[in-house]
């Protein structure tokens, strides 16, 4: 019974990872920080489209191709079409209630949704698999979404605090990717020319240490300075260099695909805790 239990559990975590839930959560925690230092209230819409945008986003990326190829799915890939097709109608109803701007911002990063999956023209070959493009396109799109759209929405100017929050979103998203080419290392195509296939391992965990250093110290150059940011970022500087460090190839997937994705919820964690404080 109590077997039966856990393989139920594992079963779950599995499916939840799967279907792009985690990934969705640690986008919406960047939106709810961007609500918070730039003073902006609670937007239902932009949590909402970003949350199921992101589920939708991803489940087409990962399996847009498999399930064209596949005459019978299974219950597992049913329920995670099933869970997009639902996430791909609220974010739709969710974007009507943003205005022009941020709409157009969204179809700009749709697009690029879009592109990274389909082939572009003639070529065959779409945005994901153009050697080295992958983890910038990515990134801006995490930088942009989270940053970028809460401001436009709130028809706020774009200011310098705004830039150097969307380079450090930037800069993190590059990070985050970076530990899981690493761990992925072993199953990426060699076509991809992944920054581990191209440099090495260890070459890879030296950037990801230089890319923390204007990570953190972008932090003081924020007019809007935060007392307590210094020591939360460093703290995040700290629990991303571990797993950078622990990093390589045999991991589990529950590596990055729980604890590296959960480093954006923390981050948000550690902003609610010390503003109680």
């Amino acid at each position: 019974m109590q077997q039966q239990s856990n393989r139920n559990i594992t079963r779950f975590f599995d499916w939840y990872l799967h279907a792009s839930l985690h990934v969705a959560l640690a986008t919406t925690a960047l939106v709810q920080m961007t609500f918070y230092f730039c003073f902006l209230p609670f937007n239902t819409a932009i949590t909402s489209l970003v949350f199921f945008g992101t589920v939708f986003s991803y489940n087409f990326i990962k399996y847009a191709q498999v399930i064209a190829k596949k005459k019978e799915l299974t219950l597992f890939l049913k329920s995670i079409l099933a869970l997009s097709v639902i996430s791909f109608v609220i974010a739709v109803i969710s974007f009507f209630f943003l205005n022009l701007k941020a709409q157009l911002l969204t179809v700009f990063f749709g697009l690029l949704c879009v592109l990274y999956v389909i082939p572009l023209a003639k070529s065959k070959t779409n945005l994901r698999n153009y050697a080295g493009i992958k983890i910038y396109i990515v990134s801006l799109c995490w930088a942009g979404v989270t940053t970028l759209l809460p401001i436009v929405n709130a028809d706020q100017s774009i200011e310098n605090d705004i830039l150097f929050k969307f380079l450090q979103r930037f800069i993190l998203t590059l990070i985050l990717i970076l530990i899981f080419e690493i761990n992925d290392l072993k199953y990426d195509d060699i076509r991809l020319k992944t920054v581990p296939q191209t440099i090495g391992v260890l070459k890879t965990k030296y950037l990801i240490g230089l890319l923390l250093i204007p990570f953190y110290f972008l932090e003081f150059l924020k007019v809007n300075y935060y007392g307590n940011q210094w020591i939360i970022n460093l703290i995040l500087v700290c629990v991303i260099a571990l797993f950078t460090y622990y990093a390589n190839p045999n991991r589990s997937k529950y590596y990055t695909l729980f604890w590296v994705e959960s480093i954006p919820v923390l981050w948000y964690l550690l902003i609610i805790l010390f503003n109680f404080l």
